[in-house]
């Protein structure tokens, strides 16, 4: 499964980029917005830290023509860039477009399968799937997850289930067992997937029982 760290900070970017595991980045209007910074500015060095990772930036306008103007002014920043759509009618017209044209594309706020069967009919390289905010209306959001997964599959489409709106670490583990294609997550999630207590425990008993022993690894 593909990760992906989903911020507007680039120095979040940077540190998640350390860990040699990061295959892309996901923002979107508000994440940018959180970072004081200019939009094209934050996404083109977002592209430069992440070279061959894919880098989601989102169009802001509701209508189909300006949808699309601002989808082919995003695409042409860098050749990492996957346009980010709304679910929405427009939207969905407008990743047929864009998927004619040879421009990648991730659709967002998708909550349930027959959206991301409108999606996929569509040709969008990703359906981010929610599942946070669905648990926070008391349902599962995993089960759609699971189930667009298996839409996909049987299908034969080319989409790939990303899981957004992720909370906790568990939510990557149930992301694992639904088959999703990719989760994105902040990066203080992305922080808490390294942690477990046995392993800190076991890592402390490891170094006091070496250092007991007076033993070197160079001498």
């Amino acid at each position: 499964m593909k990760l992906f760290v989903d911020t507007g900070d680039v120095e979040e970017v940077r540190k998640a980029v350390d860990f040699g595991v990061l295959d892309g980045v996901t923002t979107n209007p508000t994440l940018i917005a959180k970072s004081g910074k200019g939009f094209k500015e934050t996404v083109l060095k977002i592209c430069e830290l992440v070279p061959g990772g894919a880098i989601s930036a989102e169009v802001v306008a509701t209508d189909y023509d300006t949808m699309l103007k601002e989808a082919l002014e995003i695409h042409s920043w860098h050749e990492q860039i996957v346009v980010k759509v709304p679910l929405i009618e427009p939207g969905i017209k407008l990743v047929k477009t864009l998927t004619d044209k040879g421009v990648r594309t991730n659709v967002t706020l998708v909550f349930s399968v027959p959206q991301a069967l409108l999606a996929a009919k569509a040709g969008a390289t990703f359906i981010s799937n929610f599942v946070g905010r669905v648990d926070d209306l008391g349902a599962d959001g995993m089960v759609a997850v699971a189930d667009t997964v298996q839409m996909v599959e049987t299908y034969g489409y080319d989409s790939e289930v990303l899981v957004a709106s992720v909370r906790h670490p568990l939510h990557v583990s149930q992301a694992i067992e639904a088959g999703a294609h990719i989760a994105t997550i902040p990066y203080k999630i992305f922080e808490m997937l390294f942690k477990h207590p046995l392993t800190d425990n076991g890592l402390k008993r490891f170094l006091e029982d070496w250092n007991k022993a007076g033993l070197s690894i160079f001498g």
